[in-house]
């Protein structure tokens, strides 16, 4: 493949990814779940509501996914505020 196009489809991949993040995190507030993006815009930050680190949530299987590696759990990234409904389960639950 050819090295712009190659960096194209990567950009590609990053802007869809960071897309399907804002959704999430726009799904996570109106569930009044604080979510944060990552400076670089590569993960979701997930707040709990009480003391203890965030919980990390990445787009994996080429955009298919939102993932929370720390409870093995993924979500199909086409159901947004599916994902955030469990997410939010999960956060609080803990």
């Amino acid at each position: 493949m050819n090295p712009i196009a190659a960096e194209l489809a990567a950009d590609v991949m990053r802007w869809a990814a960071e897309r399907m993040l804002v959704r999430l995190r726009d799904e996570l507030t109106t569930l009044g779940v604080n979510a944060e993006l990552r400076d670089n815009n590569s993960a979701l930050m997930v707040a709990r509501p009480h003391p203890g680190l965030p919980v990390r949530v990445v787009i994996e299987y080429h955009g298919a996914y939102y993932s929370w590696p720390d409870a093995n759990m993924r979500h199909p990234t086409n159901d947004p505020r599916g994902a955030a409904s469990i997410l939010a389960e999960y956060v609080k639950g803990r």
